[in-house]
């Protein structure tokens, strides 16, 4: 574990592994660095692997005021590409990451990138009546307005009740049942401080990535679940659409999260990309 100072003095904490050209990785809302864990074996042996915790994640307390908001978290990207001096970099962003990467590029255009991947995510999470590829296809104001309130009283059970409730039936059977990894995912929900992830969950239902996604101008790879918890494939189709020659596969029978189900044809299909011209 190592760290940097962003531009606002908060420590950031990452984890650097292997030797190569550099890939970045992501995690989603809630998560840390260890997300990127079991992909590292592969990877490390031909790049340099960097994994941070981002703003308000991975159980490090906030020592600055700065809410973790979706654009503090880009321009602590943009610290990180700094410190680290980076070029052609090869960035990969799963759900709250790939919001993370869209703001970044939102604000910065794509240099300083090589390739970018993005993993089950929309570029506006919330629906309305002309918009229906967000979380559930009718995850509105109103619903996201409920969610906050429930977040506040009851933070761990939200989140879990967020995936669990949503287009993916196995992950609402497990839920009823119960099971030894909710249990383990429930208590280390209950051990972060709830405050700075509510800011930055409400700060991404806020985001519209729509218009930045034809701004991408590098190769894009997207890997997107075929049973998400949140999103029709539909949004997989949009999103491919509306990047130029983005390649899209979709594991099918998986969820938000289609790299941990199928790890192996992840990093096939990791590597493939960023080994292609």
């Amino acid at each position: 574990m190592t760290h940097f100072f962003a531009d606002d003095g908060e420590k950031i904490h990452v984890h650097v592994s292997g030797d190569g050209a550099p890939i970045l990785m992501l995690h989603g809302w809630t998560a840390s660095h260890r997300e990127w864990s079991p992909f590292l074996d592969q990877l490390t042996a031909h790049h340099r692997v960097f994994r941070w915790d981002a703003r308000g994640h991975g159980g490090h307390r906030l020592t600055r005021d700065t809410a973790p908001t979706v654009q503090r978290m880009a321009q602590d990207l943009h610290n990180l590409i700094e410190h680290f001096d980076l070029n052609q970099l090869v960035a990969v962003g799963h759900s709250m990451g790939a919001l993370t990467l869209w703001q970044y590029i939102e604000d910065r255009g794509c240099r300083s990138l090589r390739k970018v991947c993005f993993l089950d995510q929309s570029p506006k999470l919330l629906t309305d009546a002309e918009w229906m590829n967000g979380i559930y296809g009718d995850f509105d104001r109103e619903r996201s307005a409920a969610f906050l309130r429930h977040l506040e009283s009851d933070f761990a059970e939200s989140v879990l009740l967020l995936g669990a409730m949503g287009l993916n039936e196995r992950a609402r059977d497990k839920y009823q049942q119960g099971s030894r990894g909710l249990d383990k995912a429930r208590q280390w929900l209950k051990e972060q401080d709830p405050a700075p992830l509510i800011a930055c969950w409400e700060s991404l239902t806020e985001a519209d990535y729509r218009d930045t996604l034809e701004r991408i101008d590098i190769p894009a790879l997207l890997v997107y679940g075929g049973a998400s918890n949140y999103y029709r494939s539909d949004t997989a189709h949009y999103v491919q659409n509306r990047i130029a020659n983005a390649v899209l596969h979709i594991y099918e029978g998986t969820d938000h999260s289609p790299h941990q189900w199928e790890r192996d044809r992840f990093v096939r299909d990791l590597r493939e990309f960023i080994d292609s011209p």
